[in-house]
Order: structure tokens, then C-alpha cells, then sequence
């Protein structure tokens, strides 16, 4: 009996907060006008987000715990801000592109959310401090089976002044990961609208 638990099905798991339609169809005409390099792997518009928690492979019986907690979010729709330069990172030889998202509500919504994670053992907080951004692109590998970014001969320039307004996120979400050859698939799970206070 034993070894059969040991084999209950497993999923791959994060939960991200949601931007609004107008953000992400923005996002996606600078992509198509600045990210032509043949080495990169632009991020589709249905996966543009910013993640707060990557929970990773975990038993499928945990999906409702966490949808539970993601349902239970009641905090406003945090402001945000994207920076004009896009980041590569690691320096020098990015392996991926994200735009910086500034947004101190964001920080707070997901320290309460990891906090609630934690409590409840299904996260254990990463080392690293959270980073509040939006993957836009991948780096190809230098070549096939390589773990080795290529070389990236023109870098993205910065956002159009139309994506630097301040924008509200509209919700949270968790989601689903599939790994598949031609980069990772999201399918939503549980997800919560976030009300916008703008005075």
C-alpha cells in the first residue's frame, strides 16, 4: 500500500497574479516590434503574469488546499508599474527577458499568500527574495541538448510610454504547468478577482 501512494499522480503548480487585457495585447505588440532575435522564445499572451508562488510538483490532492487559499484572497487589486528596460537575466548571458514590475501592494500580497502556503505546509518559501516581474522571453539553447543560452545578437529595447502607465492587476490565479518541447503550457485551476481601489 505504501508504494502505491508513493505513485499518486503529481502536478505542477504556481499561482500568479493576473494582468489586465489591455497590458497584455501591449505587451504583445512590443514583443512582435522588439523581440525578432531567431534565439529567442517569446513568451504567448496567455501566459504573461507575475508569478507569486511556484509551488512545483505536487500530489494532485493538494490542488483543492491550494485553490483554497487562492479563493480566500481578499486583498485590493495591487498597483503596478513596469519599467521601461526590459532585464536579462543572468547578466551577460540571459537565459530568459522580464520586465521589472514595481508594486510594494504585490510584495505584501505575496508574503500574506506564502505565509498562508506555509501555514498550511504546501509551500516552502524560496531563498531568493521575491521579484515581482513578467517574463516576456526565453533564450533558445545554444544548441540542441545544450543547458547553454545562446547568444543573443540584438537585445530588446524598452517599453513603448503607453506600458508605462501604472496599471491594477485584475486577479490571482492558479495554475496548472505541463512541460511540453515547444516551451511550458498553463491551464487555470482557481482563480479570484481582485477589486480595484483606486482613490
Amino acid at each position: 500500500m505504501a508504494k502505491e501512494r508513493l505513485k499518486s499522480p503529481r502536478a505542477r503548480l504556481f499561482v500568479a497574479l493576473h494582468l489586465p487585457q489591455p497590458v497584455r495585447e501591449g505587451i504583445v505588440a512590443w514583443q512582435r516590434a522588439e523581440l525578432g532575435d531567431e534565439a529567442l522564445r517569446v513568451v504567448g499572451p496567455e501566459n504573461l503574469h507575475i508569478t507569486l508562488a511556484f509551488l512545483g510538483y505536487m500530489p494532485e490532492k493538494a490542488i483543492g488546499s491550494v485553490a483554497e487559499v487562492v479563493n480566500s484572497i481578499s486583498a485590493p487589486a495591487p498597483r503596478i508599474e513596469l519599467a521601461p528596460e526590459p532585464i536579462g537575466k543572468p547578466k551577460g548571458r540571459p537565459r530568459l527577458f522580464a520586465l521589472d514590475a514595481a508594486s510594494e501592494e504585490t510584495v505584501a500580497l505575496q508574503a500574506n499568500l506564502e505565509r498562508e502556503l506555509e501555514q498550511r505546509r504546501l509551500y516552502k518559501p524560496e531563498k531568493r527574495p521575491f521579484w515581482s516581474h513578467v517574463t516576456v522571453a526565453r533564450v533558445r539553447p545554444e544548441k540542441r541538448g545544450s543547458k547553454r543560452p545562446a547568444r543573443i545578437e540584438k537585445a530588446p529595447s524598452q517599453l513603448p510610454d503607453a506600458l508605462l502607465e501604472p496599471f491594477f492587476a485584475v486577479g490571482v490565479t492558479l495554475y496548472l504547468s505541463t512541460l511540453r518541447p515547444q516551451g511550458a503550457e498553463y491551464a487555470p485551476l482557481a482563480q479570484v478577482g481582485l477589486p480595484a481601489d483606486k482613490t
